[in-house]
């Protein structure tokens, strides 16, 4: 099967290399105010086509561009049939990738992180925010590390944790030439998250048009020698490390050798794991963010069809860097991440919301539980009502959540289907594990699966749902809200 995906600013290219491609880019000058200009850019082929640049040429195997699969665009070591026993996407093969106390990859649960926004130096406040996230089902927390201090003070968190609360783990976020920070942060949390495009990072130099040989492979042995410390440190203290790209904030050298393209993205993140690899360092998790869903999404794909071409079998964080807030954000996340894990890819993940930290919990769950990766909430299937409909479907939905949301504590939490017909009755809530259905005027029918459990009038329905989960033995007592005196 091949993907078949417009090539940027023109027709679609299906299998294999697209043509060059005039794309508008939108990259504000330094200094100045975002202005759009036109340029082509010519993606290099697979087969290694070396670019017009002056750089040496890509790795001879890997995709082209987007829509190219390597191999006629096969979906990458997954595929988009289903588990027939647990009704989940069939995932990429991954190694397992030790995080703390937490498993990456492997067939392991997607794993769920997000970051506190205080400022790490804010020792109390910085813990208090990680301890709230894992206390709310974030698995991992990653924390902001841009200088010597900040390094020292997650040792201090990472003590506070332990001694009040328990060893979360932690990743430290590095970026701007940071190997120092990095050696030092490294002491004390589980993963190190670098930037390819800022750990070695050099101002991009004013009039260039193009990158010698020679120049692109000084900057490739200096961020080797940046990197090895770091690697050497993780790899004798058995930790992590994501290599984690940026669409943003690609090296200049790979903007010129492979354009603003997802492609240069996927070849940053090559780099950086053939350096690992040659110092036999294996516990990594990759990442493409970008803020745009196309572009993150043709980079993981593109992303897992050239390591697994290469027979790299490292686990993946999902997620669409700057998604904004509100429902717009969540929509935006909800399908970047969740088309990539319909597809088999991904092995950790964060919602990235500008909100509350504690706000993008519930979302990456919502989106695991939807694909039948994770089950940890009570859910309500319901049709969307029409004229069929014999009772007031908001409402009743309404009557059974309220009486049901407390499920949850349940392992693993069920599902209920509310339909407003027969229609919509047997066949339609047959993957729920009950049904309150509209079986005639005033009237519902409970399911248990596609069984027929009994038909009550329309007012008893709720008492008679909650009588059936009891006999069943799936009925927790809700809790006791207790009054506080004013």
């Amino acid at each position: 099967m091949a993907f078949v995906t417009p090539a940027v600013g023109r027709a679609a290219a299906v299998g294999g290399r697209p043509a060059p491609a005039t794309r508008l880019c939108t990259r504000a000058p330094r200094g100045g105010v975002a202005t759009t200009a036109t340029r082509v850019v010519m993606v290099a082929a697979a087969e290694g086509d070396a670019p017009t640049n002056g750089a040496p040429p890509p790795a001879s195997s890997g995709t082209a561009g987007i829509g190219d699969g390597g191999d006629g665009g096969a979906l990458p070591g997954s595929s988009l049939d289903l588990d027939t026993t647990t009704g989940a996407v069939i995932r990429r093969n991954t190694r397992a990738v030790r995080v703390g106390n937490i498993t990456i990859g492997d067939g392991n649960p997607v794993v769920v992180q997000s970051m506190i926004n205080e400022d790490t130096l804010d020792i109390e406040n910085a813990t208090a925010s990680i301890r709230a996230l894992h206390e709310i089902g974030c698995e991992m927390v990653r924390v902001t590390c841009v200088s010597m201090a900040h390094a020292h003070a997650v040792g201090f968190i990472k003590e506070k944790l332990r001694a009040e609360y328990q060893d979360v783990p932690l990743v430290a976020d590095v970026h701007h030439n940071g190997m120092r920070i990095a050696m030092e942060v490294a002491k004390h949390v589980d993963k190190v998250r670098i930037n390819p495009g800022l750990y070695v990072f050099e101002k991009p130099k004013e009039g260039r048009t193009e990158y010698s040989t020679e120049e692109f492979n000084r900057l490739k042995d200096k961020l080797k020698t940046t990197l090895t410390p770091l690697v050497m440190t993780l790899k004798e203290q058995g930790k992590a490390m994501r290599i984690g790209v940026n669409h943003g904030s690609l090296a200049e050298r790979m903007m010129f050798s492979y354009g603003d393209t997802p492609r240069g993205m996927v070849e940053s993140a090559i780099e950086c794991i053939d350096i690992c690899r040659e110092l036999d360092f294996h516990n990594l998790v990759i990442s493409m963010k970008a803020s745009k869903v196309p572009v993150m999404i043709a980079a993981y794909r593109q992303l897992a069809l050239r390591m697994d071409a290469l027979g790299y079998d490292y686990p993946v964080h999902v997620g669409v860097t700057e998604a904004g807030d509100g429902d717009y954000g969540r929509i935006k996340s909800s399908i970047g991440i969740g088309t990539l894990l319909g597809e088999g890819i991904g092995d950790t993940l964060r919602v990235s919301l500008t909100e509350n930290p504690m706000k993008e919990i519930p979302v990456c769950y919502g989106i695991l539980q939807a694909l039948n990766l994770r089950r940890t909430m009570t859910e309500w299937v319901a049709c969307p009502s029409c004229g069929r409909t014999l009772f007031d479907l908001e409402d009743v939905l309404a009557d059974v959540r309220t009486a049901t949301k407390h499920l949850d504590k349940l392992d693993p939490p069920i599902s209920i289907s509310v339909l407003g017909c027969i229609v919509n009755g047997p066949g339609e809530m047959a993957d729920a594990d009950y049904g309150y259905v509209g079986s005639k005027a005033g009237y519902i029918t409970l399911y248990r699966r596609k069984e027929v459990m009994r038909t009550v009038p329309q007012e008893q329905g709720v008492q008679a749902l909650v009588d059936l989960l009891k006999a069943d033995g799936v009925w927790l007592e809700p809790p006791v809200e207790v009054e506080v005196a004013a």
